[in-house]
């Protein structure tokens, strides 16, 4: 990923903001939505690609 150097600090600081007992930290919390995109990514793809037993219509977004 391109972040800025500095961007996970403040992305600390906002959430200790937002919420101040919680102590979150970005890093995690970003891993976590990027599987969370990976896996329903490869849903989507698959269901595109016609990937499975099943054939995904385009057009009306429904089974075939």
């Amino acid at each position: 990923m391109g972040f800025k150097a500095g961007c996970l600090n403040e992305l600390e600081r906002i959430l200790e903001k937002v919420l101040p007992h919680a102590m979150l930290k970005a890093k995690p919390n970003l891993e976590s939505m990027i599987r969370t995109l990976k896996r329903d990514w490869t849903v989507i793809y698959d269901m595109l690609s016609g990937k499975g037993n099943n054939v995904f219509d385009q057009a009306t977004g429904k089974d075939a």
